[in-house]
């Protein structure tokens, strides 16, 4: 052998020593533990076996009903949450979603100057589908679950309450709203 190869094979043998040498000191100065307690659970529910055994979830209450105990006050602190990407001023400018001015009982996908998703505009059925108090208590509860691909990125709300009281802040965002469900 010549001695280049020697010299190239001791200098990677020495270079493998040094690494694993400061790998094995390192190990040992800032070595942790595993936590006691993992920093978070992520609980998902799991869909009830086929036969039975779990009791179904129970029945949504009707919009009428929430919206006749809503809180107006209430709605227009949920619209807080809405107000980064919406606007419920009349004649108030677009947003990264559209004014909500008068969009109970509004035909979907249909407020002028904003581009919506495709998704949406299917969703819409070419402006024959409104946004009634039913399709907005659905569509609040989880945007992307009713309409899948929407580029609404809003999670949802999951509390019939919240949802009943915005819905009746949104109402009221009107020149003459609707009159509201009866039972």
């Amino acid at each position: 052998m010549s001695s280049y190869v020697n010299m190239g094979a001791g200098a990677l043998l020495g270079t493998i020593f040094v690494l694993m040498s400061v790998s094995i000191a390192s190990e040992g100065l800032f070595h942790s533990p595993a936590p006691e307690k993992e920093g978070y659970v992520i609980a998902a529910a799991e869909a009830p076996a086929a036969g039975g055994g779990a009791a179904a979830p129970a029945a949504e209450k009707p919009i009428a009903e929430l919206l006749a105990k809503a809180d107006v006050k209430a709605g227009e602190t949920i619209f807080k949450k809405c107000a980064a990407c919406h606007n419920a001023e009349k004649g108030g400018p677009n947003k990264v979603g559209p004014n909500l001015w008068g969009v109970v009982d509004r035909p979907i996908a249909s407020h002028e100057g904003f581009a919506y998703s495709a998704s949406m505009k299917d969703f819409s059925k070419g402006g024959s589908e409104h946004w009634t108090f039913e399709n907005l208590n659905h569509f609040l509860t989880a945007p992307k679950k009713l309409v899948t691909g929407t580029a609404m990125g809003f999670a949802g709300l999951p509390k019939e309450e919240d949802r009943a009281n915005l819905i009746a802040y949104l109402h009221n965002q009107a020149d003459s709203p609707v009159p509201l469900p009866t039972n």
